[in-house]
């Protein structure tokens, strides 16, 4: 039986789905999920291991319009991983009509023409079967406007599981013939700081509106084993700096006498000892950076 592995990346403009569909494809949680658009700024990498293949899923940032220096390098994130892998999949919400971002879009994607293209029509479970039916011939015929033939037209739902597996089989089907490009069992090869960092930006999302999510980015500071401990009771301090652009929006993130602050840190924790496999002692700070999406040097100290 032949081997195959490769890269695919998943598009879509923000809020797609595209997150959720990684971490169903993976079976495990390797990129951060948000109802805020514009959750995901890194190119991150799922590993999906078959008996027959190797996937390697790159979930890249929304394409969008860009208002800021921030933007315009999310944007650049996303037309070079276009670039570089074997098969790309482009998400449609089934629960959202097809609007000018999304033919954007698919007019982008037609451009490429090197990478097989699938269109995938996600959370399918929000909708009636009809709504699936509408939104699966909407998206034939962006295709056919843009001249851009689909591999293939798949609905899925990665909340019920509903035909990710046929999506995964689909996307194998691209793949060039080759050998496993990582070992048995690593599930991302972003390094563990990222996550750390990720999981706390996840968890300070929640509950926060309008334009705070876009100002918050987080940096791990540290991440040492506390000395003095016996082995059997190991215990790894980190410490995680939560950066705002303004003072009145770090105020919310620490909220009424700490409260916010405590719960991110409670919330967060117990997803970082999971990843890591060991007890931690997280140590937040809130800081202000001020105006750092407009500053290319804060953006690098930030890792932009």
């Amino acid at each position: 039986m032949s081997f195959r592995s490769g890269f695919a990346c998943f598009v879509g403009r923000p809020n797609a789905g595209k997150s959720t569909l990684t971490n169903a494809l993976v079976g495990e949680k390797v990129a951060i999920t948000s109802s805020k658009p514009q959750t995901t700024r890194h190119a991150i990498r799922g590993l999906v291991h078959r008996p027959d293949a190797q996937l390697v899923l790159v979930d890249t940032p929304g394409l969008h319009r860009p208002r800021n220096t921030l933007g315009q390098r999310l944007n650049d994130i996303v037309r070079t991983t276009w670039a570089e892998v074997d098969t790309i999949a482009m998400c449609f919400p089934a629960d959202q009509k097809i609007g000018p971002g999304d033919r954007f879009l698919v007019a982008e994607l037609a451009r490429i023409r090197r990478a097989p293209v699938l269109a995938v029509v996600t959370k399918t479970d929000l909708v009636a079967p009809e709504r699936v039916g509408e939104q699966l011939m909407a998206v034939q015929e962006a295709g056919r406007a843009a001249g851009l033939e689909w591999r293939e037209i798949v609905p899925v739902s990665a909340v019920s599981g509903d035909q990710v597996g046929l999506l995964s089989d689909l996307l194998v089907a691209t793949l060039p013939e080759g050998p496993a490009l990582y070992p048995e069992g690593q599930l991302t090869d972003e390094p563990e700081t990222t996550l750390v960092a990720e999981i706390v930006r996840e968890a300070a999302l929640e509950g926060v509106h309008d334009e705070l999510p876009h100002s918050i980015a987080v940096v791990v500071d540290e991440m040492t084993p506390r000395e003095d401990r016996p082995a059997d009771r190991p215990l790894l301090d980190v410490r995680v700096n939560v950066y705002v652009e303004r003072d009145s929006q770090k105020g919310i993130v620490i909220g009424r006498k700490g409260a916010r602050l405590k719960e991110i840190g409670t919330t967060s924790r117990g997803q970082i000892e999971r990843l890591l496999g060991t007890p931690v002692h997280l140590d937040l700070h809130v800081k202000v950076a001020k105006d750092w999406q407009r500053d290319p040097k804060q953006l690098r100290k930030l890792g932009f």
